[in-house]
């Protein structure tokens, strides 16, 4: 493997179809797709400022790197990328990658993220500003995030999370085969439309969870007083530990929880409208016409 070490390149392409590099402490300055058409590169403690540098990139490294606001729209079209201690300042990163492992890394402008990619793979991943990330991805395993991004995780399929800290809206729609463990989850409109969406042992947080989702499980879960209409036209199979403010017309299954402030079942409730809801107690929250 050919070491550049301590160098700077800018303009049109300057690296185009390389392949077997070590970049250390190289400086990719203003220009496009640095590093396009290339395979096997390693690149340590460098600097990307310039738009588009791995396009097409098959089988690479990249730690400790900064990529600057300058290096947008960087990660597209390559496969087969480790990621580690790295911060990115640039919009716009991976799009339709396929096998991607990152660890350690913090993205300060999470705006459209993590686009149609497949088997991505995440340790400690912090997420801020921005909208959508992860949109039609799959096959997603991430294990530490905290994101403040909104629209994370939309038709989303075949993902297992723990230990998130989301605080978002309208996050986790149309996803399938969605699992989340041991999260915290904050923000409105959690979960519509899902399918086989699991969670457990998760804290939920803001108005109108957990609606029009599809075969819908909870296990072990808590919900903050905000959360009210929850699992409207729902079909679930719901453990809530505590209380939950106030479920509205869920389509069937069953909701358990220790206390349930109101239950609202209205003339628009969906067939076959056979939901049970009982508390542990066996006594119900207050029916609401």
């Amino acid at each position: 493997m050919q070491l550049i070490k301590d160098k700077e390149f800018g303009g049109e392409r300057p690296l185009f179809a390389s392949h077997d590099l070590h970049l250390d402490h190289v400086t990719i300055r203003a220009g496009e797709s640095a590093i396009k058409e290339c395979s096997n590169i390693v690149a340590t403690d460098c600097l990307f400022e310039g738009n588009y540098p791995f396009w097409h990139v098959h089988g690479f490294t990249i730690r400790n790197c900064h990529f600057a606001v300058g290096g947008r729209s960087a990660l597209w079209y390559s496969d087969h990328l480790k990621m580690t201690d790295t911060i990115i300042d640039a919009p716009k990163m991976f799009r339709e990658m396929d096998h991607i492992d990152i660890e350690n890394v913090r993205m300060n402008d999470a705006d459209e993220v993590f686009w149609r990619c497949n088997h991505i793979r995440i340790r400690n991943l912090e997420l801020h500003d921005g909208t959508y990330p992860f949109m039609f991805s799959t096959d997603i395993h991430v294990d530490g995030l905290k994101s403040d991004s909104k629209y994370v995780f939309q038709y989303v399929k075949n993902a297992e999370i723990h230990n998130a800290e989301i605080t978002t809206k309208d996050a986790f729609w149309e996803v399938e085969n969605v699992t989340i463990y041991d999260s915290r989850l904050d923000g409105e409109y959690l979960g519509w439309h899902s399918r086989n969406l699991r969670l457990v042992n998760c804290h939920i947080s803001g108005e109108q969870p957990l609606c029009y989702a599809h075969d819908l499980v909870l296990e072990n879960c808590t919900f903050d007083a905000s959360c009210d209409r929850a699992f409207e036209y729902s079909t679930l199979n719901a453990d809530i530990r505590g209380a939950i403010t106030n479920i509205k017309n869920p389509a069937s299954g069953r909701i358990i929880a220790d206390s349930i402030g109101s239950v609202t079942l209205d003339e628009n409730i969906k067939a076959p409208a056979d939901c049970v809801i009982e508390t542990r107690e066996r006594t119900s929250g207050t029916c609401e016409a």
